[in-house]
């Protein structure tokens, strides 16, 4: 067995980050008592910021990215995993503060991994990953808040994205009305094969709002973008509705005013995938396995290697991917 593994390894000179492929010593590999054999990972807008040395997501270098992967435990001192499990992790701040997917092997806490789910292949796990994940968890949240689909239209913003793209394809199979907003006009066929009933431009929510409240429109939204986008919907969302805030590609300001929320009851909740409870996060996976149909899932995978990933963090700041984007390291 060779002593190195192939990584995407970060380096930081002079404040640039810069990634290469690189042979990395297993004795480098961090504290944790599960080793993993990687077979794919995936690729978020979080892991398009750790390339490029956006945000000081990463304090300390070199470092190995990539938030989620899927793979096969090589070695285990945990209780719950043995050699041969088939295994899946997202979140848990794994490609920031502690190396990542973007590798041939990953060392983690056991605590940490979720084991594959039945009827789903490694590729398939990554085609869901931590985008995936993150969709799942919003509808569940909005769901426990009390959205039903009798209510009216739910909005998905950055709706070609990985998380918008999942959660269309979860709402219209649950039989919600979904309206799906974009910035890219040639993805309106795309959308409606997810089940979008209705398009809409970017442009219509990106101004800023003229008044405090406009007339009620969605019954729930998930928003991936924030910024004025969601100061946007705000005023547009029905009475005591919410807002399940995912992202923040539009920034992470946010000019309100409190009526929206004394007047309409409407509010913001906050999904966080990162550090969320393993039994939610568990529960999250079974409603993804029963509730996520394949087709549309499978008509969103763009495939990949490890040796795109740098070129591919460029493309999805720029709002250039679309779907979700599976990264293939060992198969598997």
């Amino acid at each position: 067995m060779s002593d190195t593994f192939k990584a995407v390894l970060l380096r930081e000179a002079d404040k640039k980050v810069t990634a290469a492929i690189e042979q990395v010593p297993m004795a480098d590999l961090p504290d944790g008592d599960v080793t993993v054999r990687v077979s794919y990972t995936t690729l978020n807008y979080k892991d398009g910021m750790v390339l490029n040395g956006i945000g000081r997501l990463v304090r300390t270098y070199p470092h190995i990215p990539g938030v989620d992967f899927s793979g096969t435990v090589e070695t285990s001192d945990h209780p719950d995993f043995k050699p041969g499990d088939k295994v899946v992790l997202t979140g848990w701040r794994v490609g920031e503060m502690h190396w990542g997917g973007y590798a041939e092997l990953a060392r983690v806490k056991g605590d940490w991994l979720v084991k594959l789910p039945d009827g789903f292949g490694l590729d398939d796990a990554m085609a869901i990953g931590t985008a995936g994940f993150t969709a799942m968890l919003a509808v569940d949240t909005l769901e426990r808040h009390g959205l039903t689909k009798d209510q009216g239209d739910v909005l998905v913003t950055g709706a070609a994205g990985g998380v918008g793209s999942v959660a269309t394809a979860i709402l219209s199979n649950l039989g919600y009305s979904v309206a799906g907003s974009t910035g890219r006009p040639d993805q309106a066929d795309y959308l409606r094969d997810l089940g979008v009933s209705q398009v809409i431009d970017r442009a219509e929510l990106a101004e800023a709002p003229s008044r405090p409240l406009a007339a009620e429109r969605f019954a729930g939204c998930i928003d991936n973008v924030a910024g004025t986008t969601l100061s946007n919907l705000l005023t547009q969302m029905k009475y005591g509705s919410a807002v399940a805030a995912v992202g923040l590609a539009g920034g992470n300001d946010l000019n309100t005013t409190v009526l929206p929320f004394l007047l309409r009851g409407v509010s913001i909740l906050g999904i966080d995938s990162v550090m969320c409870p393993k039994e939610r996060r568990l529960q999250v996976w079974q409603r993804i396995a029963k509730e996520l149909p394949m087709r549309k899932l499978h008509h969103m995978i763009e495939r990949h290697t490890m040796e795109d990933l740098p070129e591919l963090g460029k493309a999805i700041l720029k709002g250039a991917v679309r779907g979700r984007t599976v990264i293939e390291i060992a198969g598997g």
